[in-house]
């Protein structure tokens, strides 16, 4: 009886996030995810390359876990003689969750232009774009219903009640983003950055394993921003926050990580980073973060407050990265004067 129920519970909550109110995926690591965030932050960073890799588990204690990889990389070159740069990259996502596997693959090629607006501060308005393909599928093997249950259990031989014939879909999916970044003061290390994008513009329709529904996808509004402030020589300070909107679910994000410098005070090869985030009435999340240069590993964990602590035994979602981050060899933004970053 427990089985069916985790079964049935994990496939509720699968087929209604097929629905065009649905909620993105998301990760706690805000700052490790930046394409989910705007396509417009593509190439904000110190480097010319910047790879980037998410795992997160969680739902552990309440059904089987939701396990979801992001795959993210962004090159940077200069564009003609000015201060302009163009960013090109691609989002891959993977996502599997509950007990009928269902799963989501994402391919988001993405395009960044980064217009130079001043000679006296590092001043960059950045446009951003990306569309690729998605699809998802579940494995109807798995699948139990309520139709299965016969008034004494789960009875394996009878019919699961659903309609739809194709255990998968797909469509294409577009966002569009815009961002400015700059410099604060008379140090090149201080710098904020804001931003808005618009996810899912197209509003792919028929976003359902049943051939039937005219389901349309629920566009996205996410409004971003981030400071960086020098402490000390050796110190730094960094606070980040999301705000995001689809239909009528809103969640918001904001933490802050404090930086040490290991090492030299200029091009630091360690940095260790420590601190905590917020999703508003959901879960506090604790972050640590080891930076060795080129890599960077970064482990964070939901702490759930929410009304559902008791259901999963305030367990939450655990995740770690791994970041790849260097300048290339040729045509590279090093010694440039003017560069967007932060």
């Amino acid at each position: 009886m427990k089985q069916f129920i985790q079964a049935f519970f994990g496939f509720t909550m699968l087929v209604c996030s097929t629905a065009a109110s649905a909620q993105d995926i998301h990760f706690s690591q805000i700052f490790e995810t930046p394409l989910l965030r705007n396509p417009s932050l593509a190439g904000l960073f110190s480097g010319d390359v910047r790879m980037q890799s998410v795992y997160r588990s969680q739902w552990n204690s309440v059904t089987t876990p939701y396990q979801t990889t992001s795959v993210s990389a962004e090159f940077k070159m200069p564009v003609g003689r000015g201060d302009d740069y163009i960013t090109m990259g691609g989002q891959v996502l993977y996502d599997k969750a509950g007990s009928v596997a269902l799963t989501s693959t994402h391919v988001l090629p993405a395009l960044n232009y980064h217009k130079s607006l001043g000679q006296e501060k590092n001043t960059y308005l950045s446009l951003g774009f990306m569309a690729g393909w998605v699809q998802r599928r579940l494995d109807r093997s798995k699948m139990t219903t309520n139709s299965q249950y016969d008034g004494t259990g789960y009875n394996g031989g009878l019919a699961d009640g659903e309609t739809f014939t194709k255990p998968s879909y797909s469509y294409i999916d577009g966002s569009v983003g815009m961002s400015i970044n700059s410099q604060v003061g008379d140090n090149v290390n201080n710098n904020f950055f804001a931003g808005l994008a618009y996810h899912h513009f197209n509003k792919p329709k028929k976003i359902s394993f049943y051939s039937s529904s005219e389901q349309e996808m629920t566009p996205k509004w996410v409004a971003s921003g981030g400071f960086r402030m020098s402490m000390t020589d050796k110190s730094y300070f960094t606070i980040q926050a999301d705000h995001s909107k689809q239909g009528s679910y809103t969640e918001t994000v904001a933490g802050a990580l404090y930086s040490w410098k290991l090492d030299e005070n200029d091009n630091p090869k360690y940095t260790l980073h420590a601190g905590a985030y917020l999703r508003w009435k959901d879960a506090l999340i604790p972050v640590a973060k080891l930076e060795f240069k080129p890599i960077a590993i970064a482990v964070s964990y939901d702490a759930n407050i929410s009304q559902l602590k008791q259901s999963s035994n305030g367990q939450g979602g655990f995740e770690v990265s791994l970041t790849y981050q260097k300048y290339a060899r040729n045509n590279s933004s090093q010694d440039a004067v003017r560069c967007p970053k932060f």
